[in-house]
């Protein structure tokens, strides 16, 4: 069996075009073109406004990612903390005390520190954890990895995009809408004038 030429839907770009109002058609009226016009120069605008706006929002996350990385690296360093203890301490009723044990590490100025650490599995006193501490000595997290930086500063583009595209589609949507108002007036207009010159096929 021979396929018809003619295709109900067309490609997704064809009908999304379509519904758009952006394809062209020799039958289309002075609201259409202006509709379109308007869709073309916010997409121009759009086009126009958010690569330079990602752009300085990648570049300003990045370079607050780095010095965020630089200031880290300089001011934590890791150590070796050795556990004197697996009963952990704290209040009278704290649910999670056996989840910490006791260990010491060399602080500031390699002066012995003594703290309070997560506990793991088969913990032993005597056994060896290299955590990283603060300048004070204190432990804290480990500083921040370069994949960060690079993610935030991805969001911050995408994010970037994404606040130029909003406001162009709601204000695409507004002119859709009242295009479409004013189409349906011209409509209604149409089929009273066939009403009353007596050839509306309805009647």
């Amino acid at each position: 069996m021979r396929r018809s030429g003619i295709r109900r839907g067309g490609t997704p770009l064809v009908r999304l075009r379509r519904r758009l109002g952006l394809e062209r058609n020799a039958l289309r009226r002075r609201v259409d073109r202006v509709q379109r016009l308007i869709a073309l120069g916010l997409l121009l605008l759009l086009l126009g406004a958010a690569p330079p706006l990602a752009a300085l929002a990648v570049n300003w996350s990045y370079g607050a990612g780095m010095s965020a990385e630089h200031a880290e690296h300089a001011n934590r360093r890791q150590v070796v903390a050795t556990v004197t203890s697996t009963g952990g301490v704290g209040s009278v009723g704290d649910r999670y005390i056996h989840e910490t044990v006791q260990a010491t590490w060399p602080g500031a100025n390699a002066q012995p520190h003594v703290g309070t650490l997560p506990s793991w599995k088969d913990v032993k006193v005597g056994a060896h954890r290299t955590i990283w501490i603060d300048q004070r000595g204190d432990p804290t997290v480990r500083p921040r990895p370069h994949s960060r930086t690079v993610t935030d500063a991805v969001y911050a583009g995408s994010a970037a995009v994404l606040g130029c595209a909003v406001p162009v589609l709601f204000a695409y949507a507004l002119v859709r809408r009242r295009c479409d108002r004013h189409r349906d007036a011209m409509w209604d207009a149409d089929w009273a004038r066939m009403d009353a010159a007596g050839h509306n096929p309805r009647s």
